[in-house]
């Protein structure tokens, strides 16, 4: 397999991602979009691209104001990150959220303008968490969630009073890279065809599932077992697209989940790798195959 497909694989690390505006309840495939790159298409064929592929949820990571005027009218979902700079005055000013969502007041902006409103109520001070214990226990959930359990237990307030998930970011691709010697390529690609991993009563097949249950566990020892847990970015392909809907061990039935990313970005800072996540090329040829219906 080329390196940038095996960029497209699942990888070993989870992230308590900052709180974003994300509808409870919503089940959905969604793309990252990014835009560190040259010649990316404008925002209008970024959004007819997500249209004519499917694709109907969309994670941006500021308040992109030609993305959000793009999304007038395209009933495509938009959850929007909010750096942890800004979690101050989202907490103490009323007016913060409304000016939050740039551009034109849409359907996509207004729902935003409501969930960082209803954050204003739990935002306080929170900050992204590393979850470095995983990377020593990846597909043993149980015992990874038990080490995690302190790093996480000081924001499990938060999300379980007010029914708002967390966002999960999973990497197995750095985690197959970095430890090919232990972790086989079918179970981080969903090929295996049996259980790998057995953790208690739960059977693992593939490793998306063993790092989405860590991060369960983690949240239930930490007394929040009843947190919704949304998978907000993805380095995967076809096949999580069609493993998703039934969920994981811990937690049968759709999860939401996007995939990242939506372009080759060639101005993103870090590896090479880095800047080959993508799903289309600038020109918005394909740079695989992948079907979302």
């Amino acid at each position: 397999m080329a390196k940038q497909g095996v960029a497209s694989m699942l990888a070993l690390a989870l992230l308590l991602g900052a709180f974003a505006a994300i509808p409870t309840g919503v089940h959905a495939i969604g793309v990252c979009y990014g835009v560190n790159g040259d010649n990316l298409p404008s925002a209008s064929d970024v959004v007819q691209l997500y249209r004519s592929n499917g694709i109907n949820q969309m994670r941006i990571y500021f308040p992109d104001t030609n993305a959000l005027n793009a999304l007038s009218g395209s009933n495509i979902g938009v959850i929007m990150d909010v750096p942890n700079s800004a979690l101050s005055s989202l907490a103490s000013d009323p007016s913060a959220a409304a000016t939050s969502p740039a551009g034109t007041p849409t359907a996509s902006s207004r729902h935003e303008e409501r969930q960082l409103r209803a954050g204003q109520r739990r935002a306080g001070e929170h900050q992204g968490v590393h979850g470095g214990a995983e990377r020593r226990h990846a597909g043993v959930p149980a015992v990874a969630g038990q080490l995690l359990a302190g790093v996480h237990g000081t924001h499990r307030a938060v999300p379980a009073e007010h029914g708002a998930p967390l966002l999960c970011n999973v990497y197995p691709y750095f985690s197959y890279t970095g430890n090919e010697a232990q972790i086989d390529l079918s179970y981080a690609l969903f090929t295996s065809p049996g259980t790998v991993v057995q953790d208690g009563g739960n059977a693992y097949q593939n490793l998306f599932d063993a790092l989405v249950d860590t991060f369960v566990s983690a949240l239930e020892n930490a007394g929040a077992g009843n947190v919704g847990v949304v998978v907000s970015e993805r380095t995967y392909n076809q096949n999580l697209i069609n493993h998703v809907g039934q969920g994981t061990p811990k937690r049968p039935g759709s999860i939401e989940t996007y995939i990242f990313a939506m372009f080759n970005e060639d101005q993103k800072p870090g590896a090479e790798t880095e800047r080959h996540f993508g799903l289309f090329n600038p020109d918005k040829s394909p740079a695989y195959p992948i079907n979302f219906s």
